[in-house]
C-alpha cells in the first residue's frame, strides 16, 4: 500500500520553552498536543489515533492517553529513537489510508537539561538486558565519542575537514538568528567552529547539537479532514526507515541507514533529490548532516564536504537550504530527540510560515530526515516526503 497522497499534515507545533523547570513531563506533551491542534483547527476528541516513542512517560501510549483524556482507535509507539516522530507520520498515514484512524496525534516532550543530563559526554549505564552492553560499555562509549569516530573516518576515507565541517554549524547559526526560541542565535564563523574546545577528536563544541528542555507535537488527516480546514494543505509524498547496526562485524562508518531509507521515499512520493527545494536533516552533531546529504543523494559518497561549503545550506544564498529554524545545532534538541521538529520546519516552509529572512521562494517539495541511535554504532533512519498542493 503506498501512502502517497493517503493523508496531509494538518497541524504542527514547537513548544516555546528551552528549559523546564516548571513543567512535568506529562504536561509538556499536552501542552504541545494543544498547540498542534489549535493550529490544525482541530479539538481533542477529534483525534482517534495517539503515536509516541520512548520519551513518553509512564507505559508510554496508554499512559498519556489517559493524561489527556483521549478517545482513541488506534496507537502506534514505535522507537527508533530520534528518528521515531519521522517515523510516525509514515505510519499514520499508513494507518489513515487502511481506515484506522482519521485523526492521528504524534507528541514529543523531554527535560534534560532541567535534570541536568550529560548528554553526550557521559557514558550511559548500560540496561543489563540489552544485548550490546557487555560488549561495547567496558570501552566507555558515548554519544559524541560514537559520532566522532564516523567524522574520522570520513576524514581518513574521503579528505574531509574540520573547515567543511564547520561551514554547516555556519549555516545553521544564520538561520537560529531570525528565530527567537532558539537557544543559540549568534552567528559563527568557521574559524570560530574550528577554535572552539575539543569535545572529542576531531568533533568541537561547535559541531555539537544543544541540549534543551520543550517539545512538539504534529496532526496527520485524512484527505476530507484537511479539505475542511482552514489551512495550507500539506500532503504527505513518500517515506522510507531502516536499521543499520554491527552487520556481524562488517562495520562501515562512512553512512548511514539513510542510503535506504531515502530511495524508498524518492520512489514512492516519485521525485528525485533534484526536485527538494528545503531539506530539513537531523543535526545532533556536523557530521550527521554531512553523511546524511550524501546517502540521501544530494551529492556522490565523499562529496559532502565540498557540498556544504561556502554557504550552499544557507537560505537565499546556497542550492539546497537546510534547517532554517536553527536545527539542533543551534535552535534545540528536545528531548535528545531531533526528529519531530524537523517536520515541523519543512511544514512551515511548505506552508510560506518560516521566518521572511529564511523562507524558501516557491518551496512546494520538501524533505525531512531523522536519526536515532548512533552512527558510530546502530541507528535508525527515516525518510519523509511531503508536498504543497
Amino acid at each position: 500500500m503506498t501512502i502517497n497522497g493517503k493523508s496531509y499534515i494538518v497541524g504542527v507545533y514547537e513548544h516555546p520553552t528551552r528549559k523546564a523547570d516548571d513543567k512535568s513531563l506529562p504536561q509538556i506533551h499536552a501542552e504541545v498536543a494543544k498547540g498542534a491542534l489549535a493550529d490544525a483547527g482541530l479539538g481533542k476528541d477529534d483525534v482517534d489515533g495517539y503515536f509516541c516513542a520512548g520519551d513518553a512517560p509512564g507505559l508510554g501510549g496508554l499512559s498519556m492517553i489517559d493524561y489527556m483524556g483521549l478517545r482513541v482507535r488506534h496507537v502506534d509507539t514505535t522507537e527508533t529513537g530520534g528518528s521515531s516522530y519521522v517515523i510516525h507520520v509514515a505510519h499514520a498515514a499508513l494507518a489513515i489510508a487502511a481506515g484506522k484512524c482519521n485523526v492521528a496525534l504524534i507528541t514529543l516532550a523531554g527535560r534534560p537539561r532541567a535534570e541536568g543530563m550529560a548528554t553526550g559526554t557521559a557514558p550511559r549505564t548500560p540496561a543489563s538486558s540489552t544485548p550490546d552492553a557487555p560488549f561495547e560499555f567496558p570501552f566507555g562509549p558515548t554519544v559524541v565519542n560514537q559520532y566522532a569516530m564516523c567524522a574520522m573516518r570520513h576524514m581518513h576515507e574521503f579528505g574531509t575537514t574540520s573547515a567543511q565541517l564547520a561551514w554547516i554549524k555556519v549555516a545553521a547559526s544564520q538561520h537560529a538568528q531570525h528565530n527567537p526560541h532558539a537557544m543559540l542565535r549568534d552567528v559563527v564563523t568557521v574559524e570560530d567552529v574550528v577554535n572552539s574546545p575539543m569535545i572529542s577528536d576531531p568533533l568541537r563544541r561547535l559541531d555539537c547539537c544543544v541540549i534543551s528542555d520543550g517539545g512538539g507535537a504534529i496532526i496527520v488527516a485524512r484527505p476530507e479532514v484537511a479539505r475542511s480546514l482552514q489551512r495550507p494543505r500539506v500532503v504527505v509524498r513518500g517515506a522510507g526507515e531502516a536499521v543499520k547496526h554491527q552487520m556481524g562485524g562488517k562495520i562501515d562508518l562512512t553512512y548511514s541507514g539513510a542510503v535506504w531509507s531515502g530511495p524508498a521515499a524518492f520512489a514512492e512520493a516519485g521525485v528525485t533529490p533534484a526536485d527538494i527545494k528545503y531539506a530539513s536533516i537531523y543535526d545532533s552533531f556536523t557530521i550527521t548532516v554531512l553523511i546524511t546529504l550524501e546517502d540521501l543523494g544530494f551529492c556522490k559518497k565523499g562529496r559532502g564536504g565540498a557540498f556544504v561549503s561556502d554557504g550552499n545550506l544557507i537560505a537565499g544564498v546556497g542550492k539546497l537550504p537546510f534547517n532554517t529554524d536553527g536545527g539542533g545545532l543551534c535552535n534545540n534538541h528536545p528531548a535528545n530527540r531531533g526528529g519531530l521538529t524537523k517536520v515541523v520546519e519543512a511544514v512551515r516552509q511548505l506552508r510560506g510560515e518560516a521566518h521572511p529572512k529564511v523562507q524558501v521562494k516557491n518551496c512546494d517539495v520538501a524533505l525531512a530526515h531523522g536519526t536515532g541511535g548512533s552512527l558510530g554504532t546502530r541507528h535508525g533512519s527515516a525518510t519523509l516526503i511531503m508536498e504543497r498542493e
